[in-house]
């Protein structure tokens, strides 16, 4: 600087940022600068280095003045890291990147490194200035959060267990592989959101308390596809935690994200295990409750066809007893003894009726239910002939209902509907049976291809003892679709035919679902 001339920086004409800062005041913010500056000629040799230059490398000015930037260099840095530096440099461009450099006691650090050119009055490059931080320790903090992270996902992918966490807003913000192949598997592009649904209508109002951070346990979930797979079984669980904020916004004001991790373990080699033994338990228990029903349906129908000449002969003995004709007396003594005869047959009867005990209610699968029927009549299925065409709704909610007495209803409508093709000896023979949920209701469709019934007879086929068939001389005749209405009508559920159905016939079953139905009694 020239004696006498003004210590003030030069400013640009126009531009009164720096007309009051003086010259020396910029000289002082390169040298007490905390980010260690270099400035080197064009071919790296350092001409000026600051303070925090020497105590992030350990070299002083008289060590490194002259040197190469070089001399911080380490092998372990790539040539092509190097290449691509001067490269951008050497273009007049500003170049940013991470260096492995050595300090002067030989120990290594991390330098992020920011190179610019300094150009001289006519635009050419006369200097180049480096600034770097050492960011080892930075580094080495982030280098463990990602270790972690990988840690994390490799033991959620090594699971056997579908895992994916949600944000409030229910969206997928992690997931492992088995959850990935639920994607292709279930068909259903994020199938957290599918069962999150079903566990709600499954649970119905204890939903509520586990969305309120309380969670769940092993929730039962049962899918009912098509195809190979079939149906499938799964137990969910489902974990609530926070996490903290990382908005600038919350950097003061401390915020917290809410997350759910749920858990989709896919047990449905357990459930088939336990179905096959079931299958066979349930089988001895309907042929036994069929034997019951069968002489409880026997004594009743002996017990309705007594009580129709018993009503003649009351109705005689009425008449004769106004007509006080002292004739017939002893006609009338002798129809008196008959009668009071055949009540005592009617008692002794009824006390021979066979009890069947009150059932317990519990909540109802009824795609469950009516798969376990189809199991059991597998059998009568292929030695009639019949093809059965299974429709399910993949997640039915659960209803309040006895499980015995719904699997008789299935029985009887199923029974009905072969016997029907039977004796029409239909040419298609077909059982479509089909599941729909509406939230409020649980419906259950049973058509058939037989030859249906005439429209003058679809209020009296629930009827006691009312036949379609004009061969059927057994008192029993008719009564399965009776039971089938009482069994219905005791879960406060509906039962109608469908009028417009052409193909045969079709019964149309609905029953309140569990969280809308009101606690039922089921008792014969």
């Amino acid at each position: 600087m020239a004696p006498g001339q003004a210590d003030t920086a030069p400013a640009k004409r126009g531009d009164k940022r720096n007309q009051t800062l003086p010259f020396s005041l910029f000289v002082k913010a390169v040298e007490q600068a905390p980010v260690a500056i270099s400035i080197t000629d064009k071919k790296a040799n350092i001409l000026y280095i600051n303070d925090a230059f020497t105590q992030v490398t350990g070299y002083h000015a008289a060590e490194i003045l002259g040197q190469n930037e070089s001399k911080l260099s380490d092998k372990s840095t790539p040539r092509q890291i190097y290449y691509d530096l001067w490269h951008t440099i050497s273009r007049k461009q500003v170049w940013h990147g991470q260096l492995v450099n050595r300090r002067k006691l030989g120990d290594r650090y991390l330098a992020d490194l920011t190179i610019a050119p300094m150009f001289d009055e006519r635009g050419a490059i006369s200097h180049y200035i480096g600034m770097h931080r050492d960011v080892t320790q930075a580094h080495h903090v982030e280098q463990q959060v990602s270790n972690q992270k990988q840690l994390i996902e490799s033991v959620l992918n090594a699971s056997p267990v579908a895992m994916a966490v949600l944000d409030s807003d229910k969206r997928v913000v992690l997931d492992n592989q088995m959850y990935k192949m639920l994607i292709s598997e279930l068909d259903k592009p994020e199938p957290a959101l599918f069962f999150l649904d079903a566990l709600e209508q499954d649970m119905g109002d204890l939903w509520n308390a586990a969305t309120t951070r309380q969670g769940f346990t092993n929730r039962e979930i049962r899918y009912d596809g098509t195809g190979i797979r079939g149906t499938r079984w799964f137990s969910c669980s489902g974990n609530w935690f926070t996490e903290n904020d990382v908005c600038a916004d919350t950097f003061f004001a401390k915020q917290f994200k809410d997350y759910l991790l749920l858990s989709v373990n896919d047990i449905t080699l357990q459930r088939r295990q336990q179905e096959k033994l079931q299958i066979q338990t349930l089988r001895n228990l309907l042929t036994e409750e069929e034997h019951i029903r069968s002489i409880r349906e026997t004594l009743l129908g002996a017990m309705h066809q007594i009580r129709q000449p018993l009503n003649q002969i009351h109705a005689a003995i009425q008449i004769m007893s106004q007509r006080n004709d002292s004739h017939n007396q002893p006609l009338r003594d002798l129809l008196s003894q008959v009668q009071a005869m055949g009540e005592e047959t009617l008692a002794t009867l009824q006390r021979c009726v066979p009890e069947i005990p009150e059932s317990a209610v519990v909540p109802v699968n009824l795609n469950q239910l009516l798969h376990e029927v189809m199991l059991l009549y597998s059998t009568k299925f292929l030695a009639n002939g019949i093809v059965v065409d299974w429709l399910p709704n993949p997640v039915l909610p659960s209803i309040l209902g006895s499980e015995n007495k719904l699997r008789m209803l299935f029985k009887q409508l199923i029974d009905n509907a072969v016997n029907a093709m039977n004796r029409a000896g239909s040419r298609e023979r077909l059982i479509k049976i089909s599941t729909a949920s509406d939230r409020a209701w649980v419906h259950v469709a049973i058509d058939d291809t037989g030859p249906g019934i005439p429209a003058n007879q679809r209020s009296k086929v629930f009827e006691p003892f009312f036949t379609t068939s004009p061969t059927m001389g057994s008192v029993q005749a008719g009564m399965g679709l009776v039971m089938a209405k009482e069994i219905v009508n005791q879960h406060n559920g509906m039962i109608e035919i469908d009028p417009d159905y052409q193909n045969g016939c079709s019964f149309k079953l609905s029953f309140p679902c569990q969280k809308n139905s009101a606690m039922v009694s089921i008792h014969e």
